[in-house]
């Protein structure tokens, strides 16, 4: 809905996303326009209240990027305070842990020189140095519509209206949403961008590639007693509580200031309708090799994210006429290494360089095809040629799936002479429920184990209430008619937020519930949903979590 013109803004690029992929684009391209003495405008736009605040990642990072965006960012006091100290590959049964030899681990576990960060910490301190560049940074504003030029080019981003009533109408405070038009608009909205899904779409950039395979982080940040804090301490575990047919694992690390973070990812390509991430991780807490690191802790904070986890073979053509995907909305995670934020500060380096470039030519709205062609040279796209048949040989299911990558990572190191495929789309994996029996998860005893409504409190979400609701259906009988009675209702236990709720009806029958407010901007509803019903579209800028420092 659109109430009246909108006022417009004009740049030289426009940035979606004010992640590291965003903010290390902004940073590159106003280094290498000063360098050349020239004025490059650069804004760059982020739907959450503040830098960072809707962040959430592992995470280790691997400072080979951010060296080259910043050869001296220690000295700058970039927030990598904690060096990896000691690595831990666990296999877990349900009452016991058994530690994987060094030696015995692919090179992509090896963490030395890398560091356990505060994704949000960082990003907030890439903000600063954008800002110090002359970057024009705008938080609280949402992009909710691509512009193009009457050639189909893309020509800049429409931010959503504001104060717009649940029914669609203008409220008191209405105001319409502002154009921000650009020569080159970048898009680095992170995993299944709801922009970035459109323009795929469009421009058919995922012809000839395989589909997406996406997983569901969740995360807790915990402050645990002292005497349990080892500074610097990763550890991974793979097995319990998962079935061997089912994709995942967590990840455990020991950060600063008697601080860890705790998290669970789990292959959104698993079959069991039933089976509930959210829970598999309160339930991964409990193991007798894991939970006394959190006796006498706090937990201070909740999130959860989609990441993007297909590789090299699910990359979409990177650009279209006017612009390009960066960072994880393209998905250049490394899966192997757990690691994706290097690799957005990077591709947001390589995508920066190409526009700077064009504009130098007085280009706009064409393709930047030197980025994917620099990308192809790059050593982002060897690490992730290395790594390309791990998560197609792990979905295969734990035990043929880890020797295999064993094989091919240690062995073979990552050169075989095959490339596996993903086959399917991570909704086409899910199989009707009357396969499986429910599973009997324990309840949450409010201290280890916690239920879904107590987590999204901590996260610090938040949405006005009396707004459209952002999670969508493409049909309303849906949601009862085919996954109520198909699938035993999956929205219900793949959200880590609560937001969908089936509820009876006074006739006896079911109805679905959108608990539009408790959403977290995962995307996972949008990822898993079997006949892809659901659409998520993004609410008004400024809502949604409040993550500190995830």
């Amino acid at each position: 809905m659109q109430s009246g013109p909108r006022d417009v803004m004009e740049y030289d690029v426009v940035i979606v996303g004010g992640g590291p992929a965003g903010l290390a684009a902004a940073i590159r391209i106003k280094q290498l326009a000063a360098a050349e003495n020239r004025e490059v405008s650069v804004v760059v736009l982020e739907k959450g209240g503040e830098l960072g605040a809707h962040t959430v990642s592992g995470a280790v990072m691997d400072p080979r990027a951010l060296t080259e965006l910043f050869p001296n960012w220690k000295e700058k006091g970039a927030p990598l305070d904690t060096p990896v100290t000691e690595d831990r590959v666990l296999f877990l049964t349900e009452s016991r842990a058994y530690r994987t030899p060094a030696a015995l681990l692919p090179p992509c576990f090896e963490n030395h020189g890398n560091y356990v960060i505060s994704l949000g910490s960082l990003v907030r301190w890439l903000g600063q140095q954008a800002e110090e560049l002359g970057v024009d940074i705008f938080p609280g504003f949402a992009a909710a519509e691509v512009l193009y030029d009457a050639g189909g080019a893309v020509r800049g981003i429409a931010t959503g209206n504001m104060g717009v009533r649940r029914d669609g109408t203008p409220g008191a405070d209405f105001q319409p949403g502002m154009e921000l038009v650009g020569k080159y608009t970048l898009f680095a909205e992170g995993a299944r961008g709801h922009l970035g899904k459109q323009l795929i779409a469009r421009y058919g950039l995922d012809k000839g590639k395989d589909p997406q395979s996406y997983g569901i982080g969740i995360k807790e940040l915990w402050e645990i007693d002292p005497a349990t804090h080892q500074p610097g301490l990763v550890v991974h575990t793979t097995g319990w509580p998962l079935d061997a047919g089912t994709y995942g694992g967590s990840f455990l690390y020991h950060l600063e200031n008697n601080q860890v973070v705790v998290g669970y990812v789990v292959g959104l390509n698993y079959e069991n309708p039933y089976l509930s991430p959210y829970e598999e991780f309160q339930r991964y807490k409990t193991h007798p090799a894991i939970r006394t690191f959190f006796e006498g802790g706090k937990r201070i904070s909740y999130g959860a994210r989609a990441i993007a986890a297909g590789g090299l073979q699910s990359l979409p053509r990177l650009v279209f006429p006017g612009g390009a995907l960066i960072g994880c909305e393209a998905g250049f995670l490394n899966m192997s290494r757990i690691k994706g934020s290097h690799a957005a500060i990077k591709s947001g380096m390589l995508a920066a360089e190409s526009v700077v470039a064009a504009l130098a030519e007085n280009r706009a709205g064409d393709e930047l095809a030197s980025y994917p062609a620099s990308f192809e040279q790059s050593w982002l796209h060897e690490e992730l040629h290395v790594a390309r048949n791990v998560k197609p040989w792990l979905s295969k299911g734990l035990y043929l799936g880890s020797a295999m990558t064993w094989i091919d990572q240690v062995l073979l190191r990552g050169k075989a002479p095959w490339t596996l495929r993903h086959a399917r789309a991570d909704h086409e994996c899910l199989q009707p429920a009357n396969r499986y029996r429910p599973f009997d998860y324990p309840k949450p005893d409010g201290k280890l184990t916690f239920d879904r409504l107590s987590s999204v409190f901590i996260s610090n979400t938040n949405h006005a209430e009396d707004q459209p609701v952002h999670l969508t259906l493409k049909n309303g009988s849906v949601p009862v008619d085919v996954n109520l009675a198909m699938y035993a209702g999956p929205e219900a236990r793949y959200c880590p937020a609560g937001v969908y709720e089936f509820i009876k009806t006074d006739e006896g029958g079911n109805r679905l519930q959108i608990n539009a407010q408790n959403c977290v901007h995962c995307k996972t509803c949008d990822i898993k949903d079997p006949t892809q019903n659901i659409t998520w579209v993004t609410p008004e800028g400024g809502g949604g979590p409040s993550y500190p420092n995830m």
